[in-house]
């Protein structure tokens, strides 16, 4: 029993580190190799590489806000979301596969922006994607995980609904 309860752990930190990693290892190339506002076009405008420094929070909602306001909001309260969603994820043995690798890209990606909030005093940004009908503002590898998390979860929350409603 211990040498499972070692391997969840060990697959459970894998996956946060590599969240974590590859999101802090892109940022840093980006650092040192993008100049600010630089515009590097991937796929012929579609999908291009931009620099952006993030003050604020999703989309720089936020950015404006007095400095003690976006510490306490942007700093200090996802601090105590991510350290439950730790507590959460390493306490309850018995959540479902799913839930435990959906909360991993969630969190890992939570505290990569975190860390460069804190580090850094703003988000590294550097992809933007526009496909005419579709855009999104820049965004990072942090984000992607946070967004495969809610992903995860979401299908994960229909499939259940659909489960219960076969039974009922």
């Amino acid at each position: 029993m211990q040498k499972i309860k070692t391997l969840r752990w060990s697959v459970l930190l894998l996956l946060l580190a590599l969240n974590f990693g590859c999101d802090q290892i892109s940022k840093k190339i980006v650092r040192a190799k993008i100049s600010d506002y630089e515009h590097i076009s991937l796929i012929k405008g579609h999908f291009t590489l931009t620099k952006v420094e993030n003050t604020g929070a999703f989309l720089s909602l936020g950015d404006e806000m007095p400095y003690i306001f976006r510490l306490v909001i942007l700093t200090g309260l996802p601090l105590l979301f991510l350290g439950y969603g730790l507590y959460f994820l390493f306490a309850k043995h018995h959540l479902p596969m799913t839930m435990q690798i959906a909360l991993c890209f969630l969190i890992g990606g939570g505290i990569g922006n975190l860390y460069d909030r804190i580090v850094h005093g703003s988000v590294t940004d550097f992809m933007h994607m526009d496909f005419y009908l579709f855009q999104t503002g820049v965004f990072n590898f942090a984000d992607i995980s946070i967004m495969i998390g809610i992903g995860i979860l979401l299908v994960q929350s229909i499939k259940n609904k659909a489960v219960q409603q076969k039974i009922d």
